[in-house]
């Protein structure tokens, strides 16, 4: 009994002596999970959003453009000589730009000369018609009266030698005929001169017209407003606005817009990596940089079907219109925004940092603590933003995992799910599901001989 006692006696010293060591025996898994940062799983609404940076401008507006028909006074690029300042309120028929007249002014002395020119044509066809057809009506008066001496001889030669009355119907059948060949010769030039006459006499009208024309774009290089409006200048494809010494294509041909500040909408690209995420009728949010306070609702109305290549962008990007729904005053044309557009919504969701979800053989697992316990533990996942991931299987409210992987990760086993098939593939040849990390199984060796 006496020795049992000093047994005891002796092992409770031994526990205190190893106290202090025990004690962080205990504690040393703690320690190392306590080396990284933990965070805890949270349940709650759960978004994917794209954010990007856009630029306002109106739904609806009216262009201010050069003079409609600039090609067929063959001014194909024209030159802005002066313009009113950006933003001006303008009323209909305010003037609003002044183009340079140097190139149409020139334009318009050779279309002059060219008019001048037809004109002379005209006259010298219609005098050269005149002149002909006289001469041709006075052959024909000519050939009538010698057609009637005609007659006259053959008539008297009817009491004359057989030879000499024969001869005077030869003549008299000679000038009628030459007669009739006139008048129809006569028809013919008629007709020759009335199609001279039609052909100079177009190409008189056509000079004519192009002299108008070429007045009308003249005096149309002074350009007004079609309506009232506030005056925002025209972007052209590389993003530059059009001012004074700018030029515009007939092709292109708009010099300003008046906006209806009404209705407005940001226009944005989205890169092709993100565009996929994006869909008509999602919802934005979208922020002013002029005044970052300032929180608007918007809508996806438009995303593009092919990408293009913008200046100062390597990626392709997609073009992405975002109506305002709200009526804002305040708004005007060229602002910029940022847009955070969701794409995907879920409620009462549970997530955790991407950067707690790692990844081996296609599993994709977190190392929860619990107390002084690690686990490896396998976890199944959904939807993920740019800094949350959805957790659907492997994790509950509120449980407690490392945002890096601790020391001694590779000492922790794999806690697998129930029935979960990540990581497995079917083997060659086999139709059971074998682990991909899992090794063949050895072959067995020989037996011995006894």
């Amino acid at each position: 009994m006496h020795f049992l006692r000093n047994r005891w006696f002796l092992l409770a010293v031994a526990l205190i002596g190893l106290g202090v060591p025990g004690a962080w025996l205990l504690a040393r898994d703690t320690g190392a999970a306590s080396a990284s940062a933990v965070v805890r799983a949270k349940r709650g609404d759960f978004k994917v959003t794209v954010t990007t940076s856009g630029e306002l401008r109106a739904r609806k507006f009216v262009q201010i453009t050069v003079p409609p028909n600039t090609q067929q006074a063959d001014a194909w690029q024209m030159k802005i000589a002066s313009i009113v300042p950006e933003g001006t309120v303008v009323k209909e028929g305010d003037i609003v730009a002044e183009l340079d007249r140097s190139a149409i002014a020139s334009k318009l002395s050779e279309v002059a000369l060219a008019l001048q020119k037809a004109d002379a044509q005209y006259e010298q066809a219609m005098l050269d018609s005149t002149l002909n057809l006289s001469k041709a009506r006075e052959d024909i008066r000519t050939m009538d009266l010698g057609l009637e001496e005609k007659k006259l001889a053959k008539e008297q030669a009817a009491y004359e030698a057989p030879t000499i009355k024969r001869q005077a119907e030869i003549d008299y059948e000679k000038a009628e005929r030459a007669l009739a060949q006139a008048k129809v010769d006569y028809k013919t030039k008629t007709e020759q001169a009335q199609a001279k006459m039609r052909e100079v006499g177009s190409d008189l009208e056509r000079q004519k017209n192009k002299l108008k024309v070429v007045q009308d774009v003249m005096t149309g290089f002074t350009i007004k407003a079609p309506a009232s409006g506030m005056v925002i200048y025209y972007k052209e494809w590389n993003g530059r606005k059009r001012t004074a010494g700018s030029q515009v294509g007939s092709w292109d041909p708009a010099v300003a817009t008046l906006p209806d500040l009404t209705l407005m909408e940001s226009l944005t690209y989205v890169n092709e990596i993100d565009v996929r995420k994006i869909s008509v009728g999602q919802t934005a949010v979208m922020t002013l940089d002029a005044d970052p306070t300032k929180k608007l609702t918007g809508k996806v109305t438009s995303v593009a079907n092919v990408g293009e290549q913008r200046p100062n962008q390597d990626a392709k990007v997609f073009e992405v219109k975002l109506e305002v729904v709200q009526k804002d005053t305040t708004l005007r044309p060229g602002m910029t925004t940022g847009n955070a557009i969701e794409t995907f919504t879920a409620k009462n969701a549970l997530s955790i940092p991407i950067e707690a979800v790692s990844n081996e053989g296609g599993v994709p697992f977190v190392f929860k603590q619990s107390g002084a316990h690690l686990t490896k533990q396998e976890v199944v996942t959904g939807a993920m933003s740019d800094d949350e991931v959805i957790i659907t299987r492997g994790l509950e409210g509120d449980d407690r995992v490392l945002l890096t992987a601790p020391q001694d990760k590779d000492r922790l086993a794999l806690v697998r799910l129930p029935g979960s098939t990540a990581g497995i593939k079917k083997a060659e040849g086999d139709t059971a599901l074998r682990p991909r990390s899992a090794p063949a199984p050895a072959p067995k060796s020989p037996a011995k001989k006894v």
